[in-house]
């Protein structure tokens, strides 16, 4: 079994008396251990199906199993429960709480698991040396750069060790440098610690870190690359 099934998801809007389906009936796998990043057209629905697989939003009709759960049948409260144990999020603009530390920034996941104190330090702590900002764990949002915030975006993303990361344009608001470096980090997720991902971008050069490259365009997914392509 896929460790994502996507299975004839239609997802329905209402703006006035239009009705908008950005994705409609789209069928996707995605294995244990893939890298996965989507590339399409603004509106394709590349975020909404990064939504509806974290268990954000719901889809109008058809069904999402991951690691075997059918995430579109929990309750509310089922589902949000599922969601901090096996979903991390990587954000464009980091979504940090300015009157947090880097440490506590990374920590607030861990909150909601009713670890130990213990606990979430050692968890804090290896999600820290794993984007290289141990020395930045007392630091505010204000006193780090973009990519510094944007790792620490990423530390809080994996600490609860998520079945699944999903990334929204996580390079979309950096500069080239930077960009390399977090697309680099992204990789060492996949290739050291064995962590499924999926990436929205923009970016054809950032999509070819994946291990598998799709495009979607109409609510359908076409392999762009083959899976070897794309290692840095």
């Amino acid at each position: 079994m896929s460790l994502v099934e996507v299975q004839q998801i239609t997802k329905e809007y209402i703006k006035g008396d239009q009705k908008i389906a950005p994705l409609k009936n789209a069928d996707l796998t995605i294995e244990r251990g893939e890298f996965v990043s989507l590339m399409g057209a603004s509106g394709s629905g590349k975020s909404t199906l990064l939504n509806l697989i974290a268990g954000i939003d719901r889809p109008t009709s058809g069904q999402i199993l991951v690691d075997g759960e059918i995430i579109t049948q929990l309750s509310r409260t089922r589902l949000a429960r599922w969601r901090t144990e096996n979903v991390g999020y990587i954000f464009q603009m980091h979504n940090l709480v300015p009157v947090l530390t880097a440490y506590e920034n990374i920590e607030l996941p861990l909150l909601l698991l009713g670890l130990s104190s213990r606990d979430r330090e050692k968890r804090v702590n290896i999600a820290l040396e794993a984007v290289s900002l141990t020395d930045r764990a007392d630091h505010y949002p204000r006193q780090l750069s973009g990519g510094q915030e944007q790792r620490v975006g990423i530390a809080r993303a994996l600490v609860a060790n998520p079945t699944i990361i999903v990334a929204d344009e996580p390079t979309g608001d950096l500069d080239a440098e930077t960009t390399e470096q977090i697309l680099a980090l992204l990789q060492r997720l996949n290739t050291e610690l064995g962590m499924t991902l999926l990436m929205v971008t923009h970016d054809p050069n950032a999509a070819l870190i994946a291990t598998r490259r799709l495009r979607l365009e109409k609510g359908v997914f076409f392999e762009s690359l083959p899976a070897t392509a794309g290692r840095i």
